[in-house]
C-alpha cells in the first residue's frame, strides 16, 4: 500500500450539505421521501416514480410486474456485455436470460443479431446506455414491437443523459436508474424506477407496497458507510481503501440474491440539490471526455494498441477504449495503477461465463461480448479530476498506445449464437 494521490476509477462526490440533509431525511423520512419523488416525476416528466434500495432492485419489480401482465413470456434479452446486476435481477425475478452478441464500436446491440434473438417468448429487451453512450431505442422499440415484447431502458450509467433530445429511461414502457456509489449520482446506494404506464404503475404499486423500509439500525449504518464514502472517495485519500483488498473495490460481483426495499428517508434526504449536482457533475465528465478524445486522438491509434472509434464516444460516466489485446490493455492497466491513474477494467467476463449462470449457455459464444470482457479499460472523467492528473493519463496512454503489441484473433473463438 502506497500513500500517493490515487483516482477512483468512477466518483461522484458527497459534501458534507449533502450528509447533514441525510440526517434532517432522518429526522423526516416521509417528507424527504415524497419531495424527492415529486421531483423527479418534474425532472423526468414522467406519470409514476418509485424509490427503491438499488438500481438491481428497481429492475426486479419492473420484470416482477412485465411477468405478472405476461405470465407467458419468460425470456428478457440483455446484452452479453453488461452489468453482473442484470441478469441477477433477471434470475431473482424467476426469468430467463437471453442473450445477444454487442457491437463493440458502439458499445449497443448489434442489432441484425437482436432481430433474431427476440421471439414469443421474449418478456421484454433491456436496453444497455453503457457508460451512458446512448442505445438506438428507437430500433429496440420498433423490434420488439414485431414480437409484442416490451421495452425497458437502463440507465443506471446514464441518469441525466439525453437520446433524440430526449431524457434516457424515460422512452420506451419502464425504465431505472441506479444511486450507487461511482454512479452519476449517488446517495450511498439507491435506485429509481419510472414509467408512464399506468398498466404497469398499476402492479407495481402493489409490489412496492408489499417491500419493507429499510430499519434505523441499517439507516445509520448505511449513514456511516456515506461518511466514510464521502471521505475516501477524494484522490488524496483513496490509496487507503483501494489498498484494502477485503474491501473489493471494484470487484464485479453475481448476486445471488440481494434485497428489495424502499429507499429510505435518510438517502432521500441526501439527494437533496441533487438537480445541481447531476447537472454539475455531467457537464464535467462530458468535458473531461472530450479532453481524451482529443489529447489521445493525435497519439496514432491506428497503428498503436487501441482500436479506433474513440472520436464518436460520447460518455458520460467512464471513458472506454477498447485496446488490441488483453496484454496491451493489462499493460496499460498496470502502468497507470504505478501512477494512481486511475484506468481499471470493467466486467471480467461476457456474461454467458458468469460461473453462477453459464450452464444455461452451453455452447454459445458472443466473440464481440468476449473481446470487450478481454481488452476493455476505462478512463475516470469523474469531477474529482485535476489538470495534471489529465496531462499524466494523456502522456502515459499515448506511450502506451505507440508501443508494439501482437496482433489479435488468436483466441480461436467460434461462430456465436447470440
Amino acid at each position: 500500500m502506497k500513500m500517493r494521490r490515487t483516482l477512483p476509477p468512477a466518483a461522484a462526490p458527497l459534501k458534507m450539505t449533502d450528509l447533514l440533509n441525510g440526517l434532517r431525511g432522518l429526522m423526516k423520512p416521509g417528507h424527504c421521501s415524497q419531495d424527492l419523488k415529486q421531483e423527479l416525476k418534474d425532472y423526468f416528466g414522467v406519470k409514476h416514480v418509485y424509490l427503491v434500495s438499488s438500481g438491481k432492485a428497481a429492475l426486479t419489480m419492473i420484470l416482477l410486474a412485465l411477468k405478472s401482465l405476461s405470465p407467458g413470456r419468460r425470456r428478457v434479452v440483455i446484452p452479453a456485455y453488461t452489468c453482473f446486476s442484470v441478469p441477477s435481477a433477471i434470475v431473482k425475478a424467476g426469468l430467463e436470460v437471453a442473450l445477444c452478441d454487442v457491437d463493440r464500436v458502439r458499445y449497443d446491440y448489434d442489432y441484425q443479431r437482436l432481430h433474431r434473438v427476440v421471439d414469443d417468448d421474449t418478456l421484454c429487451v433491456i436496453s444497455g446506455n453503457l457508460f451512458g453512450i446512448p442505445s438506438d431505442i428507437s430500433k429496440i422499440i420498433e423490434i420488439c414491437k414485431e414480437r409484442g415484447a416490451s421495452v425497458v431502458e437502463d440507465a443506471a450509467q446514464a441518469m441525466g443523459c439525453t437520446c433524440n433530445e430526449r431524457l434516457i429511461g424515460t422512452i420506451a414502457d419502464a425504465g431505472f436508474y441506479s444511486l450507487g456509489r461511482g454512479k452519476n449520482i449517488t446517495c450511498g446506494s439507491g435506485g429509481i424506477l419510472v414509467t408512464n404506464s399506468d398498466g404497469i404503475a398499476s402492479v407495481l404499486e402493489k409490489i412496492y407496497g408489499q417491500i419493507e423500509e429499510p430499519r434505523l439500525f441499517e439507516d445509520v449504518t448505511e449513514f456511516v458507510k456515506a461518511i466514510f464514502m464521502a471521505l475516501f472517495i477524494h484522490p488524496s485519500l483513496y490509496w487507503l481503501p483501494a489498498g484494502l483488498p477485503f474491501l473489493k473495490l471494484g470487484e464485479t460481483i453475481f448476486y445471488r440474491d440481494f434485497p428489495v426495499q424502499r429507499l429510505s428517508g435518510m438517502k432521500a434526504g441526501m439527494m437533496r440539490n441533487w438537480r445541481n449536482r447531476l447537472a454539475a457533475y455531467n457537464r464535467t465528465r462530458a468535458e473531461n471526455a472530450e479532453y481524451y478524445r482529443n489529447a489521445i486522438g493525435t497519439c496514432g491509434v491506428a497503428s498503436g494498441s487501441v482500436q479506433q472509434g474513440m472520436s464518436s464516444i460520447k460518455a458520460s460516466l467512464r471513458f472506454p477504449i477498447l485496446a488490441n489485446t488483453r496484454e496491451a490493455r493489462d499493460n496499460i492497466i498496470s502502468a497507470a495503477a504505478a501512477q494512481g491513474l486511475g484506468i481499471s477494467r470493467m466486467y471480467p467476463t461476457p456474461i454467458n461465463m458468469i460461473d453462477e449462470i453459464k450452464e444455461s449457455f452451453v455452447g454459445q459464444t458472443y466473440p464481440a461480448a468476449a473481446e470487450m470482457a478481454d481488452c476493455l479499460f476505462t478512463i475516470p472523467i469523474h469531477p474529482l479530476l485535476r489538470e495534471r492528473d489529465k496531462r499524466k493519463t494523456s502522456a502515459l496512454l499515448c506511450e502506451m498506445i505507440k508501443a508494439p503489441v501482437c496482433s489479435r484473433g488468436k483466441s480461436g473463438r467460434s461462430a456465436p449464437r447470440g
